[in-house]
Order: C-alpha cells, then sequence, then structure tokens
C-alpha cells in the first residue's frame, strides 16, 4: 500500500549574492518527495547545497524560487512540525536532560504532569534511563546528541529533519547511534530526512537516497534500498548493501572527475 505523501520540494532554487554582488547558485530546480514513516536520505559532494536545501525545508532560510509543501500546505518559516537536529548538540547546559527534553513541551504549556510522562517516555526510548538528572557537562558527545533526539522527537513533529547529526561523533559512537536512530525510526514510524556526507550511514539508514550533483546542487538520481532483515553494522558486507553503496561511489567520482576537468 502507497504511504502518504508528506513532505514536497518542487522545482526549488537557491541564489545567493556574495560580498562583490556576483550571484552564487547553490540550488537549482531541486524535486523531492518524502512519504509518511519513510526514512529519506540526502547525500552529495561537499558544497552542493545539501544544508542549504535542509535549511529551507525546515524554514530557517527562502528559496529563491519553488517551494516546499508539507501535508500539501507551503512552507513559509520555521515550524513545530518540523523538528530538526543539528550536528551540534545545543542543548541548555544549565538544565538536566529531563529539562531539556521538557523544554518545547513547556513552551507550549503542557502541564508538568504531561511533560515529566513524555520526557521519561523519550529518555528511555533513547537509552538514558538514570541520567535524568545529569547535566550536558556530564556526557558523552553521543550521549547529548541522544537528548537533542529525544528533545526534538518529544515534541512530535511531522518530520524530523537531520543535518550530519553524527558528523562530530567518534567512528564507534556513530555506529551505536545509526543503529539506535534505526530503532527509533521502527518504533515511532517518524518521517525523516537526513542529510550525511557518509555512503555507509546513507545505506544502512534509508529506505531511499537522493544523490546530488555538485554545485549548483540538484537531483541526480534516487535510489531505492531493499536490504533484508534488521539493519545493523554487519548489513554493510551484505550483496545489496554493497551494490547501492557502488552506485553511489560512482556517481559521486563521477561528480568529482567532472569537476576537475572544468566539465
Amino acid at each position: 500500500m502507497d504511504r502518504k505523501l508528506k513532505l514536497q520540494v518542487k522545482s526549488l532554487s537557491r541564489v545567493f549574492t556574495g560580498a562583490s554582488g556576483q550571484e552564487v547558485v547553490a540550488l537549482q530546480d531541486v524535486n523531492l518527495e518524502v512519504r509518511e514513516s519513510e526514512f529519506v536520505m540526502i547525500v552529495g559532494p561537499s558544497g552542493c547545497g545539501k544544508t542549504s536545501l535542509i535549511n529551507i525545508i525546515g524554514g530557517l532560510d527562502d528559496a529563491t524560487s519553488g517551494e516546499v509543501l508539507l501535508d500539501g500546505k507551503a512552507v513559509s518559516g520555521p515550524g513545530a512540525d518540523r523538528g530538526m537536529v543539528f550536528q551540534g548538540y545545543s542543548l541548555f547546559p544549565w538544565l538536566t536532560v529531563q529539562k531539556n527534553i521538557e523544554f518545547g513541551l513547556k513552551m507550549k504549556k503542557v502541564s508538568s504532569a504531561e511533560r515529566a510522562k513524555q520526557a521519561q517516555r523519550y529518555i528511555e526510548l533513547v537509552g538514558l534511563k538514570g541520567f535524568e538528572n545529569a547535566l550536558p557537562r556530564q556526557l558523552s558527545g553521543g550521549m547529548k546528541q541522544r537528548v537533542a533526539i529525544a528533545r526534538t522527537l518529544a515534541n512530535e513533529p511531522e518530520v524530523l529533519l537531520m543535518d550530519e547529526p553524527f558528523g562530530a561523533l567518534d567512528a564507534q559512537t556513530r555506529v551505536v547511534m545509526q543503529e539506535l536512530l534505526g530503532e527509533i525510526s521502527e518504533k515511532t514510524g517518524t518521517t525523516i530526512l537526513f542529510i550525511t556526507h557518509d555512503i555507509d550511514e546513507a545505506v544502512l539508514l534509508g529506505d531511499r537516497i537522493y544523490v546530488m550533483s555538485r554545485r549548483p546542487g540538484t537531483v541526480r538520481d534516487v535510489l531505492t534500498v531493499n536490504i533484508p532483515g534488521e539493519r545493523t553494522h554487519n548489513s554493510l558486507v551484505l550483496p545489496e548493501f554493497v551494490s547501492v553503496k557502488k552506485q553511489i561511489m560512482d556517481m559521486l567520482w563521477q561528480e568529482s572527475n567532472d569537476a576537475a576537468m572544468g566539465r
């Protein structure tokens, strides 16, 4: 059965004007779709406009042309219907784990009892039970990112937008967080759009992968990922995994080669 279309990016372009007045086309005619409960990845060469794209979807920047639709309605600014998780943790250093997670709910005037209940649910979901009263300075990088994810999910956004959230983590912690996010996605059915430069991460987590061209960034191809069974680090050696990874690497190599040759 087809899933409901949740998020659409239609003919979107973004042009920046430099200090000298010269125009730089960051994104050009980008078209993208995300369906309900789908986990969609975006990969592409450095500087292809991936972060600009997710900032526009999140309402933090404006497109020069084109539009973003959520449930068929145009996105015109930030909103609680889109939760964002960045590489930086953006936690309040003076608040405990629980109070950080409760913060958005408090802004929504949710009762203290309901806030505590919701926070506890997501604390358990991200594996932080027992750390409710810890401050951010007492946590590792991976634990801080778990808090950031829990805080965003507690607000129950329609779409979770993630901009290289594991980019600053060490390799071992990154694998743990990837598998955790995969489990969270399965349990909650949250619709996720995730930017990464890590091809393994894209194939491990994604239902579909949008591969972008070099600047001006546009969609070069869209790949569907079909990997049997539960996805863990052991999936990286499966033929289905290797096949998709090779397709992406070949496309990105071609983009890099064309840039070097001036094509």
